[in-house]
């Protein structure tokens, strides 16, 4: 028996539909671009920025990113920036690393004299860098923030997922090796899951077609490109000891490459995981769509340095996942390239942010909205870290056009007085909800037709809900014209 309680249930995943009885299909939402946040244009930063990641700490968002310029040129630098808002951000001066003779400047980290002061002087290069904050009781108050990011010592081949510890997150100091089975060259991502009592890590990895044995970065790279590139998942009750590495299973779907993976708890469904993994389309040869392709000259540009960075285009899916380990995967779109302007249909396109903001909707009397941030000009620069909008729970909706749908759900339990959904309709079209008991007993609303975050839903026998509390039903959702986002009992 699914219990369900009084916790808010999204639609993005089977977990609680009868699929054999049920008509309305899924429908992912594209979010709506907003404004730019931030310019990386600074000298230290520039068209190779990227793989921002931030959380919200005590007032403050907190946002960490790469700053490096393509070819890269003086090596990689983490930087960092703050927010009140999710809409204005500050680059502060930290003074903590010198770059052209002065400290005044937001870098945190300079990769090469991070890996020699941590003791190791192999590691030269450094990739990506994910910070999180700790929030499991057990953890030690000087290690309350932690980092991964990939560590490479070329001449000895050794890449491996490092990680970092800091009491403040601004001051970090290199620790020791997660794992040496991946090729880790993008956003990983780890994070204390409360709600599992446990440490998920995600990372990056490839496989050759047909096959799921990960590679490691060097035999990839020596493969040129023939392999897959894919997500790889570890967990640990003490961020020391980690299981063996496991590929994501999204169950029989086709193998693409997918590039990073910005997996998290969605913070209003936190037993919900969800991800937005870059989708990597590498075509192979120069055709005549690519003469007609906006940016031609910087694409042929990059193709002298390798082709797949003139040729390769990069879109966004939406994932989700209950265990995590095992992720729905919708193939539809979250993000696309857009409209052509020049600098963008690039390796580098949705390449979306791992972290989210609530903000106010820019419509006077709306509920508010869900903000998130992707990077774009990529590798065109300066790159820009630009807001995108999304009604809240609003990645997937199970959805009835003009003829009509329905929804059946399999047996649950839930806990409370009355019954809240997250919906739309247009106005021709609604939805009745009718829940029904063991014994067949069927207990019908009213229609429900408008467009809010968080609508009561009325039934005809008034008391239904109350008395159902506790019991085992299912639902049946009869709709036109609509879509449903998420529900609640409360």
């Amino acid at each position: 028996m699914i219990e369900i309680l009084n916790r808010r249930e999204c639609f993005f995943d089977d977990y609680l539909i009868d699929t054999e009885r049920t008509t309305a299909e899924y429908r992912v939402h594209e979010p709506v671009r907003r404004d730019v946040v931030m310019v990386c244009d600074e000298p230290w930063e520039g068209d190779g920025s990227n793989y921002h990641n931030f959380f919200y700490d005590d007032g403050i968002y907190r946002v960490y990113y790469l700053g490096w310029r393509v070819p890269g040129t003086s090596g990689i630098r983490v930087c960092y920036a703050e927010s009140r808002d999710g809409i204005h951000w500050v680059k502060p001066k930290l003074g903590i690393c010198e770059f052209e003779g002065s400290r005044e400047n937001n870098i945190l980290i300079d990769s090469d004299l991070f890996c020699q002061v941590a003791g190791d002087e192999r590691f030269r290069e450094i990739d990506n860098f994910m910070v999180f904050r700790d929030d499991n009781p057990a953890c030690p108050p000087e290690e309350r923030y932690k980092a991964v990011f990939q560590k490479m010592a070329q001449e000895a081949r050794i890449c491996v997922l490092g990680y970092a510890t800091s009491a403040d997150g601004i001051h970090f100091v290199s620790g020791g090796v997660i794992t040496d089975k991946g090729a880790f060259d993008t956003l990983n991502v780890a994070f204390w899951d409360a709600e599992a009592g446990k440490y998920r890590c995600y990372f990056r990895s490839d496989h050759a077609p047909g096959t799921t044995e990960a590679l490691d970065w060097f035999t990839f790279a020596a493969h040129n490109e023939a392999d897959v590139r894919d997500i790889r998942y570890m967990e640990s009750e003490d961020f020391v000891h980690w299981s063996e590495p496991c590929l994501l299973d999204f169950g029989e779907v086709e193998d693409v490459p997918l590039y990073t993976n910005v997996v998290q708890p969605y913070y209003r469904a936190p037993h919900m995981l969800i991800g937005f993994p870059t989708r990597y389309n590498y075509r192979r040869e120069w055709t005549a769509n690519y003469e007609e392709l906006c940016g031609k000259e910087y694409r042929l540009e990059r193709m002298k340095m390798n082709p797949r960075y003139g040729l390769v285009t990069t879109d966004s899916v939406f994932i989700c996942s209950r265990d995590g380990l095992h992720f729905k995967r919708h193939d539809d779109a979250f993000t696309r390239p857009g409209p052509e302007n020049g600098k963008n249909w690039v390796y580098g396109d949705c390449y979306l942010c791992r972290g989210m903001v609530e903000t106010p909707s820019p419509v006077e009397g709306e509920a508010p909205e869900m903000s998130l941030y992707e990077i774009r000009n990529h590798w065109i620069g300066p790159s820009q870290l630009v807001r995108y909008a999304l009604r809240l729970d609003g990645f997937v909706s199970l959805h009835a056009g003009a003829k009509g749908g329905v929804i059946f759900t399999k047996p649950f339990v839930f806990e409370g007085d009355e019954l809240y959904v997250n919906f739309e309709t247009d106005a021709w079209g609604g939805m009745y909800v009718t829940l029904i008991d063991q014994e067949g007993n069927r207990y019908e609303s009213t229609e429900t037709f408008g467009n809010a975050k968080d609508r009561r839903v009325r039934f005809l026998d008034e008391g239904a809900v109350e008395r159902l509390s506790g019991t085992p039903v299912t639902m049946e959702i009869r709709m036109k014209g609509s879509d449903i986002y998420s529900m609640q009992f409360r």
